[in-house]
C-alpha cells in the first residue's frame, strides 16, 4: 500500500512564504543537495523540479536525504495532525517519541498496542511509507543530533541519552545516515555546545499564552514534588530534576539527572505537559465563529496542560473531586510526602498506607482500586490504550464518575474534544456569560480547549 500523499501544491507554497503554521506537518528534501528541511528554512527555495515533500523525518531519511544543518528539523514542533489523533499510528508515534521502542522494542511498542508486529508494520508503512523501526532510529538520531548540537554532554553520553545501544552503534548509523560522525558534527557546532549543563530547547507554536499555562501549573503544584516561581516550573524525577521556563518561540529544559538515558522520555513528558504540539490557529479558527469568540480573542494560544503522568493525573482528578483546588494539593502533598519523593507508582499506591492524611475512606478505596486497575495493566494513560477504551475501562472503577473519566481524558489521554461532564464551574461560567447548554456541540472537535477558555474566563 502507498503512503499517503501530500498536496503539493500546497506544500510547495508553504516553503516559497516560509509559512510557520506548516513547520513540522511536512519535510521538504532536495534532490540536488539530498537534504530535507522544515518549511521554515531560511535558504532560498528550491526548483519545484527539484523538491520532494514527506510527512514524517524518518520518510525523508529512509530516501537517502539528511537533516538540514541550518534550520535543524530536530527542532520542529510536532504535528499537531499525530497529536490529535487517538488512533493507532498516533498512539504509536507518541509511544516511540516517550522511548517505548527503545525500551521494549518493536515488539514490545505492538504489545502495549494490542496488536500484532507484522500489522503495526503494515500501518506505519500505508501511512508514512516506513516502518516503525525506522520511525525510532529517525528519532533516536535527531535527538543525538540536537544533544551534540546544544549541550556540552560528552559523546559518550549522547549515544545512551539518545537511546542507542552502543557507542559504536551510534557512530555507524550516524556516518551512514547523515555521512558525518557524532564527533565531526560537534566539532562544527562551535559555541552553541561549549555551555555546562544540560539545557534542550523544546520549540512551540506561536501563539502561545505562557501566563495561562503557568498559572494553571502553579495553583495546581503539589507540594515536594513541583515548584512553580513566576514563569519557571520545576519538578524532581527520578535521579535529579528538570526546570522549564518560556524564551523566545521555545521552553528551555534544563535537565540535572543521574541517568541521561531517560532523556527521550523527559522531553516527551515536558512536550505533553505544556501543549507545545498544538496548532493554535486552528482551534482558534473554529472557537472564533462560536459564542466563544470574545474569549478566544481576549486569551490567544491558550494551551490544554497535559501531565507529565497519566496515573498521576487520574489521581489528582480522584482526589480533587467535590473540594477546592488548593484542597486538593494540599492533600495531594500529603500523598506524596507519604509515600515520595516522587509520586507513587500504582504498584506502590495500591499497597500504601493512606491513613491519616485526610482522606475520606471512599476516596482512599477510590484511589486503591484505580490502582489497582492500572498496575495490572487493564488500564494505560500514557499512549497505548484506545481513549475511548480508556475511558469505559476508567468508568468500571468505584468512585469514577463521568466528570472524573472527562478530565482524565481532556490532560491525560490528550482528547482535545473531552468535554468535563456536569463541571460546575462550567456551566455557571456559561450561564453568567448568557451561552445556551446547546452550544457545547458547536465546539468541536476542541471542547477540551473551549473548557480551558471558560475556566480561564473571570
Amino acid at each position: 500500500m502507498a503512503p499517503v500523499e501530500l498536496d503539493f501544491d500546497s506544500c510547495y507554497r508553504a516553503v516559497s512564504a516560509r509559512d510557520a503554521r506548516f513547520d513540522g506537518r511536512f519535510y521538504t528534501a532536495v534532490t540536488t543537495t539530498r537534504i530535507y528541511c522544515r518549511p521554515i528554512c531560511p535558504a532560498r527555495t528550491p526548483a519545484s523540479r527539484n523538491v520532494r515533500f514527506y510527512r514524517h523525518a524518518a520518510s525523508a531519511e529512509a530516501a537517502g536525504f539528511r537533516p538540514c544543518k541550518r534550520c535543524r528539523p530536530e527542532l520542529s514542533p510536532g504535528d499537531p495532525g499525530w497529536d490529535l489523533r487517538g488512533d493507532l499510528i498516533g498512539r504509536a508515534l507518541r509511544l516511540i517519541d516517550d522511548g517505548a521502542a527503545d525500551d521494549t522494542g518493536i515488539g514490545g511498542l505492538a504489545r502495549r498496542l494490542h496488536i500484532t508486529e507484522r500489522h503495526l508494520h503494515r500501518l506505519f508503512i500505508a501511512e508514512l511509507g516506513v516502518g516503525p523501526l525506522a520511525v525510532a532510529r529517525t528519532r533516536r538520531l535527531l535527538l543525538a543530533k540536537q544533544l551534540l548540537t546544544e549541550t556540552a554532554l560528552p559523546v559518550t553520553e549522547v549515544a545512551f541519552a539518545a537511546g542507542f545501544g552502543s557507542v559504536r552503534q551510534f557512530n555507524a548509523t550516524m556516518r551512514e545516515t547523515y555521512g558525518f560522525t557524532p564527533s565531526e558534527l560537534r566539532a562544527t557546532a562551535g559555541a552553541s555546545a561549549s555551555g555546562s549543563g544540560l539545557r534542550l530547547r523544546l520549540h512551540r507554536r506561536e501563539p502561545y499564552d505562557v501566563e495561562g499555562i503557568f498559572a494553571f501549573l502553579a495553583s495546581r503544584a503539589i507540594p515536594g514534588l513541583e515548584r512553580v516561581e513566576g514563569l519557571s516550573y520545576t519538578r524532581q524525577v527520578a535521579g535529579g530534576s528538570i526546570t522549564l521556563t518560556p524564551q523566545k518561540g521555545y521552553f528551555a529544559l534544563d535537565a540535572t539527572i543521574e541517568d541521561t538515558r531517560q532523556l527521550a522520555r523527559l522531553v516527551a513528558r515536558c512536550r505533553r505537559l505544556l501543549d507545545l504540539d498544538a496548532d493554535p490557529d486552528a482551534i482558534s479558527a473554529a472557537l472564533t465563529e462560536t459564542s466563544l469568540k470574545p474569549l478566544v480573542e481576549a486569551r490567544p494560544g491558550l494551551r490544554v496542560p497535559g501531565t507529565f503522568d497519566g496515573f498521576e493525573l487520574a489521581v489528582r482528578a480522584v482526589v480533587g473531586q467535590q473540594i477546592s483546588v488548593a484542597g486538593a494539593r494540599t492533600l495531594l502533598g500529603r500523598i506524596v510526602e507519604r509515600t515520595g519523593p516522587l509520586f507513587p507508582t500504582p504498584a506502590v499506591l495500591a499497597e500504601a498506607d493512606l491513613d491519616g492524611l485526610g482522606l475520606t475512606n471512599r476516596r482512599v478505596a477510590t484511589l486503591k482500586d484505580l490502582a489497582t486497575h492500572m498496575a495490572a495493566g487493564h488500564i494505560d494513560l500514557d499512549g497505548g490504550q484506545d481513549p475511548a477504551h480508556a475511558v469505559h475501562e476508567l468508568l468500571k472503577v468505584h468512585g469514577i464518575g463521568p466528570w472524573t473519566a472527562s478530565y482524565i481524558a481532556l490532560r491525560a489521554l490528550r482528547d482535545p474534544d473531552a468535554w468535563p461532564v456536569g463541571d460546575l464551574v462550567l456551566d455557571k461560567r456559561m450561564a453568567t456569560l448568557g451561552i445556551p447548554p446547546d452550544h457545547i456541540d458547536r465546539w468541536r472537535p476542541w471542547r477540551a480547549y473551549a473548557a480551558l477558555h471558560l475556566w480561564s474566563h473571570s
